[in-house]
């Protein structure tokens, strides 16, 4: 029978004894879980998907003042905008008021700036518009016939599935224009006609109410909060199957 040497079974307890780790390999790691999530959701945010909170009742009640929603990305990029979608768009110039922003805290503007970085602060929100697509690049979109109706190349579109009207209305309240939409820009309404600066009202505008494609952030697709009303946007493509191309 043999036995070990005391230097051998030292050797051999100090083998069977853990190695300590110090804090750096957790905080290394932490720090670099963060990173990849801040990356991820940067490239998300710029290519993919944007969050925008709704300042103003312009969309009721497609859209409430207050809801979150997201914003497709994708299609301002690789497809082409259909009448009927719901866009966001920069103000194209002179459709908002010009407002003093106070020069916020060091660190409420570092956590602003992170939160809008990954998609978590919409920020700029009141900064753009959400509208719906009315005309196209060569439409020409007038208003109104006989009913109150507006019409997009001699067809009158029946809009009573998003248009919000009061009880004693069979039509929004009608604010006569006739348009042919230029290339590269869009004719936009409001579903809350009667409560919206929109493309109407934006004539005597140096675009002349039209709001040029490379404006629209995106289409916006699904409201997120608040909870109760999570869901995707209708488009109501169907309102316009009718109306050919112009």
């Amino acid at each position: 029978m043999t036995t070990d040497s005391p230097s051998s079974a030292l050797e051999n307890d100090v083998r069977a004894r853990p190695r300590r780790r110090g804090p750096w390999p957790f905080i290394r790691d932490v720090l670099v879980i963060l990173l990849v999530a801040i990356l991820v959701s940067f490239l998300v945010k710029t290519f993919l998907v944007r969050s925008f909170y709704i300042p103003s009742g312009s969309m009721e009640n497609t859209l409430l003042k207050g809801d979150r929603i997201l914003v497709d990305e994708l299609t301002p990029r690789f497809g082409d905008y259909e009448r009927g979608d719901v866009v966001v768009f920069k103000d194209p110039g002179g459709w908002l008021p010009t407002t003093y922003r106070p020069e916020e805290p060091p660190l409420t503007a570092a956590v602003d700036w992170l939160g809008s970085l990954v998609g978590l602060s919409a920020s700029d929100s009141e900064d753009h518009l959400i509208k719906r697509v009315i005309g196209l690049p060569g439409d020409h979109v007038v208003c109104c016939n006989t009913l109150g109706q507006v019409t997009v190349n001699d067809v009158p579109i029946d809009e009573t599935p998003y248009v919000a009207l009061s009880p004693s209305q069979s039509a929004p309240d009608e604010f006569d224009y006739d348009v042919t939409v230029p290339d590269g820009s869009v004719w936009v309404l409001g579903d809350n006609r009667d409560n919206s600066q929109d493309s109407r009202y934006q004539q005597e505008q140096p675009g002349h109410g039209f709001v040029p494609i490379d404006n629209i952030v995106g289409r916006a697709f699904l409201i997120t909060w608040p909870f109760d009303r999570f869901g995707t946007i209708d488009f109501h493509h169907e309102v316009y199957r009718g109306v050919p191309a112009p």
